[in-house]
């Protein structure tokens, strides 16, 4: 493996490089890629996008299951019936083996109908939860389950959602990202890492053939040429509320800045900022996914421009972060077109490649973890050695089968990790009535980190009789996994048992205490909608699950609020009242 510094300086003169060309009025990039006009779009292989799947190939099957098409493209904004799917969506619910403590419905629990992230704080003997994404933001109090207040309301609803200006809540160019949240005991206090990312959802392009990256160099160029911070902000917090937030470090993660602590936001900055929830327990070393710069361009989804790997980060002074390693694969970069060419999506104008989170880490390093999984959507799953983050070594790779469209790789779950040996990896559907292969929860036995090879995967869950359908494709919207919560959960996740969000499907727990035979031990799926819920968001149902261990209450995140869960006899007796201590840190 190259050095650091000889790896830095490549990618910093190849992007600068790149950038100059950019630039230049009236230039262009090389031939294979003058259809865009950018040399960081991918054109490697002949567009071989899928076309629309035969109705007749899938849909419901004479035992009551149902076939899921094999290959289709992104087409996330139209429904796609089949004889018997339901007319309507479905405004009941139904439970097993779990109560709902408590409900909270409307926009003050909604700060976005389709994805939120989640945080828990302690202080002074009351718990918070935090509910956000980028500029929509949610403060509750949550120490009396069945009496959650809503502590403060952040949001740009006033200037439409406009980043790039200022109102009462935000500075220009300032949001709420994915954040890690965890106890510093250097300053004596919580400290919040959160990633500033490339916008997902955009207009400049779209899935549409004649108006996404490959086709639309006027996108793209206005892609480039947005201002804001590409990396990750650190602040001390003090207290709950947006007030309390003090401002430690702001950090580029652009590698052709000159300094990463001195970077202009006002400007544009090239690569992807730092995807996701940074993995990160308090302690020395933070662990991000990232693309760097611009030449991070192997991926063929037609509105993303970045290729994300990772890199490794000293937090010993949270003020003056320092970058330690940067890791990808091969293919990941322009010019490696020969491995790139070697994925069989290249050129499907479809798949998401690279990675959407952070790496997992079972145990921290230092508290003598070694190993590291990452989940890079089409490229597959990577076992990393993280012992020394200054060094970063890939140990093995495995590729999955092709599960094209949706979001191939994109969560590993490691709780049972230290002890079975054994990793729960999955993707998550994008599209509506299950217009695309289904995404397993694969179980990957990594007992020799070696050679990973999947042994199983989690059964699929089924609608209860009195739903009046045998599959969840029936009751419309997206059905597959999507995460099982978060690593900043406080206390330890229960052997033996998984949560998944799991969209039309509800909140879905696995019995994986015999992994040769999981099984879903309980579940709560929500009525479809609320009175509040946009008619646009009403197939994305139930879109995370964030669990309390320490309390033993689980909260389903949803297209219309958040409900309080408990399951006795899967999670334990639930805590309604004040947590027993407060939390500190993920590493507790």
């Amino acid at each position: 493996m190259r050095t650091l510094r000889t790896r830095a300086a490549l990618a910093t003169a190849v992007a600068v490089a790149t950038a100059a060309t950019l630039l230049v009025p009236g230039a262009t990039g090389t031939a294979a890629t003058a259809a865009a006009g950018d040399p960081n779009v991918p054109d490697v292989c002949e567009d071989r996008r899928p076309g629309p799947a035969d109705p007749g190939a899938y849909g419901m099957q004479l035992d009551g299951t149902f076939r899921h098409p094999a290959l289709t493209p992104v087409d996330e904004e139209h429904e796609h019936s089949f004889p018997g799917r339901n007319k309507d969506y479905d405004t009941r619910s139904y439970i097993k083996n779990m109560k709902v403590e408590a409900a909270y419905e409307g926009a003050d629990f909604t700060p976005d109908p389709f994805h939120t992230w989640q945080n828990v704080v302690d202080f002074d003997g009351r718990r918070y939860l935090f509910q956000y994404d980028r500029s929509e933001g949610r403060v509750y109090d949550i120490t009396d389950v069945k009496k959650v207040k809503v502590v403060e309301k952040l949001s740009r609803g006033d200037v439409g959602g406009d980043e790039s200006r200022a109102n009462g809540s935000w500075a220009a160019h300032d949001y709420w990202g994915a954040s890690t949240i965890q106890w510093n005991k250097k300053l004596r206090a919580y400290v919040m890492v959160q990633s500033f990312e490339s916008k997902r959802q955009i207009s400049e392009l779209t899935d549409d053939p004649a108006h996404d990256k490959y086709n639309n160099p006027e996108g793209v160029r206005k892609l480039r040429a947005k201002p804001g911070l590409k990396g990750f902000k650190v602040y001390r917090l003090d207290g709950p509320r947006k007030k309390d937030w003090k401002l430690l470090a702001t950090v580029s993660t652009d590698a052709t800045q000159k300094d990463p602590l001195k970077s202009d936001p006002a400007r544009a900055q090239q690569g992807s900022g730092s995807l996701d929830v940074p993995y990160w327990t308090g302690d020395r070393y933070m662990f991000i996914a990232t693309a760097p710069d611009d030449t991070y361009s192997g991926t063929e989804y037609p509105t993303n421009l970045h290729s994300a790997g990772y890199q490794s980060w000293d937090m010993s002074d949270p003020a003056r972060p320092k970058l330690l390693d940067t890791w990808h694969l091969p293919g990941q970069r322009t010019g490696e077109d020969a491995a790139y060419r070697n994925n069989p999506r290249c050129g499907n104008r479809t798949s998401w490649m690279g990675a959407r989170m952070p790496l997992f880490v079972p145990r921290p390093v230092e508290k003598g973890g070694r190993y590291a999984f990452a989940a890079m959507g089409g490229y597959g799953l990577t076992v990393l050695d993280i012992s020394d983050p200054a060094d970063l070594k890939t140990v093995a790779h495995l590729d999955l089968p092709p599960s094209v469209s949706g979001t191939e790789g994109d969560n590993i779950d490691v709780s049972q990790y230290e002890k079975t040996g054994l990793i729960y990896y999955s993707g998550y559907p994008l599209t509506e009535d299950c217009y695309e292969p289904y995404k397993d929860v694969y179980q990957i036995d990594v007992r020799d980190p070696k050679k990973p090879r999947v042994v199983g995967a989690l059964p699929r869950p089924v609608p209860p009789r009195t739903a009046g359908i045998t599959d969840y494709c029936q009751r419309r919207g997206s059905f597959g996994p999507k995460r099982s919560g978060y690593y900043t959960s406080p206390g330890r996740p229960d052997a033996g048992t998984l949560g998944y969000g799991f969209y039309n499907a509800g909140v879905q727990f696995f019995d994986v205490s015999d992994p040769a035979r999981p099984s879903v031990e309980a579940y709560f799926v929500p009525k479809a909608y609320g009175k509040d819920t946009p008619d646009y968001a009403y197939g994305n149902q139930t879109h995370g699950v964030y669990v309390e261990w320490d309390r033993n209450i689980a909260w389903a995140l949803t297209n219309h609020g958040i409900y309080a869960l408990s399951a006795r006899k899967v999670l334990g007796e639930p805590n309604l009242k004040r947590p027993e201590k407060p939390f500190r840190t993920s590493a507790e």
